[in-house]
């Protein structure tokens, strides 16, 4: 076959990275990312979230290594690490789909566009052209890189090439509408850069009845143009719908809102979710985070939350510090973007949040709002990159403790540590803070200090005369159901196994065992519970699946992220 064809399907697939054997989050092994999704509990159906315990489907586009393995007479094994066997397993399977499309091994490349958007195992003609075009693109414009490993790769620029794009017509593949122009409200200049196709999932949201709930802010530790590069990169795995840049003056958005981006690391959270990632770092935010940023992030949010019916409020309108992943083994690398330095008070005012109440005093089982005057709440952290300084300066968190004094360890998160020792005023230790605009129950007073139920324990906030809260009136508080002595901790909603369709499997509804929501405590849900669900995209031989299952979860402000329970096992 001709090699402008394979190198440039190989570029567009994993940019020329061999990942040392590791599968991608798609569980795409070598330079031909050739899929195996069973190959020993390291990949599951949930991308984005890590490798896991659990098996793929058996639909045969998620084993196409296994395919090509059979091709070429070489072990399956052989194939993920095996460089030059992957190259040779990804021809033949590319010569395969050539075969049934023309009969013919062209030695032209532009007649293999057919086999090149068949190898993207996209189930429509939309993604499959989009990655057959990118190919192209890469055949005609040339490319030139450097692996992680040093290894310069280069495929020279042949701009004559035509690619016979009639052949996807007889793909057989389903037709869907390309997304013409971005999503955006008309104030904010925006473009459409479409996110590598392994790094996001189709779908048709809310339409399948899974419904947009949460809107989530990120910053993206980097600048503009390379967050766009990194979610371009088929080998990163990530993605996010929007890019904002710092001074607000674009947006790039990279997956459609119906679309599932893999940007929370925790899947069911990305079924329900839109995420905006920010140009900026969060330990440098009032650098980054400029006023024409905040206006035109606000525009962006309030033009989705119209759409798809997202309250404004910070129940659903959270950051990525807002987001448990969906395993415990997880909690030590969970992000907290945006950081102690976006200004949620002065954010949720631009987006037309409803006004919290006056302040005032506190009593016990009352919620109320964590909700410190930004300019007024200097807070003192450690930062280390590489060497560690404190800084002090205007927060939008307040420290929690163990007893209502200044002095006192801060409370210890126990999916951070195990062995219960207290946290730390590092900034990326984020177990034992509260952020702007959470609301909790009220559990104890004295003098200056107010004690809320926060992480399955009572939880200290200076707050003296309540000047850092305010009443949350209509919150909907979650409680322990009568007799039970407490409440399993999730921090997904997923059917119970035997919901799913045969052919399958489901995704682990882990419990996090070391948080307690003991008899006697109390926590805020962020609205009215959730039917239990889960998403399969649509593959060639398959439409898309939505699960449903039977029971319903509160999504509840149980620390400084967000956790579910079932509804079962609670009163309200």
């Amino acid at each position: 076959m001709p090699k402008e064809v394979l190198l440039g399907v190989s570029y567009e697939s994993s940019w020329w990275e061999a990942n040392e054997g590791r599968p991608s989050t798609k569980g795409g092994y070598g330079p031909m990312h050739l899929t195996d999704t069973t190959s020993g509990g390291t990949y599951a159906h949930r991308p984005g979230e890590g490798p896991v315990d659990a098996t793929g489907t058996d639909d045969p586009s998620e084993h196409t290594l296994r395919a090509a393995a059979a091709m070429i007479g070489v072990a399956p094994e052989t194939l993920k690490r095996d460089e030059l066997q992957n190259l040779r397993g990804g021809a033949a399977l590319l010569a395969s789909y050539q075969r049934r499309i023309t009969r013919q091994m062209p030695l032209d490349p532009g007649g293999w566009y057919g086999a090149v958007a068949r190898y993207s195992q996209a189930p429509d003609t939309t993604v499959a052209g989009r990655f057959a075009d990118g190919v192209f693109e890469a055949i005609r414009g040339g490319r030139q890189r450097v692996r992680k490993d040093g290894q310069s790769v280069s495929l020279p620029k042949t701009p004559s090439i035509r690619p016979t794009r009639s052949q996807l017509a007889s793909l057989g593949l389903r037709t869907q509408a390309a997304a013409a122009v971005p999503e955006c409200p008309s104030r904010l200049r925006c473009r459409f850069a479409p996110a590598a196709v392994s790094n996001y999932q189709v779908s048709s949201r809310n339409a399948n009845g899974m419904d947009i709930d949460f809107i989530v802010i990120h910053d993206l530790e980097g600048s503009y143009d390379g967050g766009v590069s990194w979610f371009q990169d088929p080998a990163s795995g990530a993605s996010a719908h929007y890019v904002m840049k710092a001074d607000g003056s674009a947006v790039t958005q990279m997956v459609a809102t119906k679309d599932i981006a893999f940007h929370a690391g925790n899947y069911w959270l990305n079924l329900h979710g839109v995420g905006i990632e920010l140009e900026g770092y969060a330990a440098q935010g009032p650098t980054w985070f400029t006023p024409a940023q905040y206006e035109a992030t606000a525009a962006l949010v309030v033009y989705l939350a119209r759409r798809f019916d997202v309250p404004l409020d910070r129940k659903h309108v959270i950051g990525h510090d807002n987001v448990l992943p969906p395993r415990p083994a997880r909690a030590p690398d969970a992000h907290w973007d945006p950081g102690p330095y976006w200004d949620w008070e002065k954010f949720m005012a631009l987006v037309g949040a409803e006004a919290l109440e006056k302040g005032g005093a506190v009593g016990i089982g009352q919620a109320v709002t964590i909700a410190p005057k930004y300019g007024e709440n200097a807070q003192r952290v450690t930062v280390c990159a590489p060497t560690c300084r404190t800084q002090t300066q205007p927060s939008n968190f307040l420290y929690v403790r163990t007893e209502p004094r200044p002095d006192a360890p801060l409370v210890s998160d126990l999916a951070l540590r195990p062995d219960g020792s207290a946290g730390t005023e590092h900034i990326d230790d984020w177990g034992s803070t509260a952020m702007w605009g959470q609301e909790f129950v009220v559990a104890d007073v004295r003098g200056d200090w107010t004690a809320i139920w926060f992480g399955g324990r009572k939880g200290w906030i200076h707050n003296p005369a309540g000047v850092n809260t305010r009443p949350a009136p209509n919150a909907r508080i979650v409680r322990p159901a009568s007799g039970a002595k407490s409440v399993s901790v999730y921090t997904t909603a997923y059917p119970r196994a035997d919901e799913y369709p045969q052919g399958l499997p489901a995704s682990a509804q882990t419990r996090f065992t070391m948080y307690a929501f003991p008899q006697g405590q109390a926590y805020v849900a962020a609205g009215a519970p959730f039917g239990a669900d889960d998403f399969f995209p649509a593959t060639p031989s398959r439409r898309e699946v939505v699960v449903s299952g039977d029971q319903q979860y509160d999504v509840i402000q149980y620390n400084r992220r967000l956790a579910t329970v079932n509804t079962a096992e609670t009163a309200r």
